[in-house]
């Protein structure tokens, strides 16, 4: 099968790449396709004809969303529009990438496919936009929500937080709850759906749930760094946009594809992080 991936410098699409071994795989970098140029992904699609075009492209920057909304909207909206028209023009699939941040944490439970969207920020209604766009335009789509996504490589809270670490103690928001998703295993589950043949929504990150003080807790313990991690407030954090308290992701799709739990992704960090 051949496979179209946009945002090859990301961290997601850099662990898609072995994880589609035996599959062909183009990778495209913004320099190489800017997705909110509808006439260049119409060209990209056309030139390269795959089975189906993974999206990893995002406007990922959540408090900078805030005072530059429209560059939120053309990359997460626009962007995912452009991919579903020029790929539905082909009969091609289209796997989109979206985000826990559609929601706004207040149900006081996990979250699973069924649940009504409510975003809380610029990033999270770019997100949401972008799912109905796909949806609207290619009804050969998945659509996979996560959370938390980390590797060792890249712009992340994990390695953040090593850095932090370096200097002495750290202090982290512990009342903040979510699926800490591990990279390489989140691109393995993407790549069992798309062979799945089921179209729709779906909820895919580290099995459990963490607060940001836990997920810090359990890395440290997997590193062997002897830092203390203090509990912070979300308050004594102010930043621009609001997040999500409490949104850990479930399936109720039949048959699920289930993530491991967030602690086997911290080890697997760690152990490719050493």
């Amino acid at each position: 099968m051949k496979v179209l991936v946009t945002g090859a410098a990301g961290q997601l699409a850099r662990a898609l790449v072995p994880a589609l071994a035996g599959h062909q795989v183009v990778t495209l970098d913004r320099a190489a396709l800017d997705v909110s140029d509808l006439a260049a992904v119409r060209s990209a699609v056309a030139a390269n004809a795959p089975a189906v075009v993974i999206n990893a492209a995002a406007y990922n920057h959540v408090d900078q969303a805030e005072s530059e909304p429209e560059a939120a909207q053309r990359v997460n909206r626009d962007g995912a529009r452009n991919l579903a028209v020029a790929t539905a023009e082909h009969g091609t699939a289209l796997l989109h990438v979206s985000s826990d941040y559609v929601f706004d944490g207040e149900a006081g439970r996990p979250y699973d496919e069924r649940d009504v969207p409510n975003p809380l920020s610029a990033y999270g209604r770019s997100k949401l936009a972008g799912e109905e766009a796909v949806r609207e335009s290619n009804p050969r789509h998945f659509v996979v929500r996560t959370a938390w996504v980390y590797a060792p490589v890249g712009r992340n809270f994990p390695n953040t937080m090593r850095r932090l670490a370096a200097r002495g103690p750290v202090r982290v928001v512990d009342d903040q709850t979510g699926s800490p998703t591990y990279a390489p295993h989140l691109a393995e589950g993407l790549v069992r759906l798309l062979t799945s043949g089921g179209y729709g929504t779906y909820h895919m990150a580290g099995a459990g749930a963490a607060t940001w003080h836990a997920f810090t807790v359990a890395l440290f313990a997997a590193l062997g760094v002897d830092r203390e991690v203090e509990r912070a407030s979300t308050a004594e954090f102010p930043s621009p946009a609001r997040r999500p308290r409490f949104a850990p992701l479930v399936t109720t799709r039949v048959p699920p594809i289930v993530l491991p739990h967030w602690q086997e992704g911290v080890a697997a960090y760690a152990h490719a992080a050493a």
